[in-house]
């Protein structure tokens, strides 16, 4: 059979590209004909990603919990790969910036729309008991969330509201370890009685903070923000880009921790007293946005629109739950 130009062509180009490397190109053709076809399972590693759920309760509904939060933990994921794209892009445009803005975008409304499953597809009951074998484990420990979070902005923006005063937007990498204190995160982890950090949140510092800390120091300067402040001046007040901003600012800052609050109140509402989260996490202050009032970028909102930040969607959902 004669080999058709095109195969002849591919074939010296591979050879000039492992000779380049001080290959034989020979060998790597008889490694090719000696392996096997790749399979789809294998290719995904299917048998090792259905074998990672481990309910420790007999609730069948404790699988859907897990499935659901292993999903959220691979969107994430997909999230900081975009993340780490864009900060190592070279001479970074505006249409490769859109391009990624619109990718989170698309992965956190993701999140966002199948966030039902949490909210209506568990029984109540089942809920209500197997998430005490949980305890103190809880979706707080998240680490990802909060990488996402460091990457998006400048970091005296993720401190405690009422502790932003004290730094001004020209603070220095060194100064990241004591902003880190005044996280915003930490107040939504205290005991609801003694106001003292809980268990959840000292595992989850012994175990991240460490990681966080390098993150955000090495992030600095080359956040999300920092690099559309570095687009030419009618580049950053694209209409595409402001609308993407402005749609990541609401899907990670309003809509999906919203979204967290729909499933509390769902599962935790009880008047007189709510029912403490796993974690003890006071999450009735902690998820409504308008308490933090976490905005990555508040160049592309009106006054107004930050005046107003989150209001109204918590009652409508206490009120629909009713």
């Amino acid at each position: 059979m004669e080999l058709n130009p095109d195969i002849i062509d591919k074939v010296k180009q591979l050879q000039a590209k492992y000779a380049a490397m001080g290959q034989d190109l020979e060998s790597y053709l008889d490694g090719l004909l000696y392996a096997d076809y790749l399979t789809y399972w294998e290719y995904i590693k299917l048998d090792t990603l259905l074998s990672l759920q481990s309910p420790i309760t007999p609730f069948p509904d404790e699988e859907i919990f897990i499935m659901y939060h292993q999903i959220t933990e691979l969107y994430f994921k997909l999230t900081l790969h975009e993340f780490e794209q864009i900060a190592s892009r070279e001479n970074l445009d505006k249409e490769f910036l859109v391009a990624r803005v619109q990718r989170i975008n698309r992965y956190f409304e993701a999140l966002t729309k199948s966030f039902d499953i949490m909210v209506d597809g568990m029984e109540r009951e089942q809920f209500l008991k197997f998430r005490m074998s949980l305890l103190p484990a809880s979706g707080f420990q998240s680490a990802q969330y909060r990488m996402i979070e460091i990457w998006s902005t400048s970091f005296d923006r993720l401190v405690a509201k009422d502790e932003r005063h004290r730094y001004n937007a020209d603070f220095k990498a060194e100064d990241i370890e004591q902003m880190y204190e005044h996280i915003y995160w930490k107040r939504g982890a205290t005991e609801l009685q003694s106001g003292e950090k809980t268990l959840t949140l000292k595992q989850f510092e012994i175990k991240y903070s460490k990681d966080l800390i390098e993150l955000a120091e090495r992030a600095h300067g080359n956040t999300l923000i920092d690099q559309v402040r570095r687009l030419p001046e009618a580049d950053q007040q694209d209409p595409a880009l402001i609308e993407g901003l402005k749609w990541l600012d609401t899907n990670v800052n309003v809509n999906w921790p919203l979204a967290h609050y729909k499933s509390a109140v769902r599962y935790l509402h009880r008047a007189p007293e709510d029912i403490a989260a796993t974690g003890g996490t006071n999450w009735q202050k902690y998820l409504p946005p308008r308490f933090q009032k976490r905005i990555f970028f508040e160049e592309v909102w009106s006054a107004e629109e930050l005046d107003n930040w989150g209001r109204g969607w918590v009652e409508s959902v206490i009120v629909n739950l009713k």
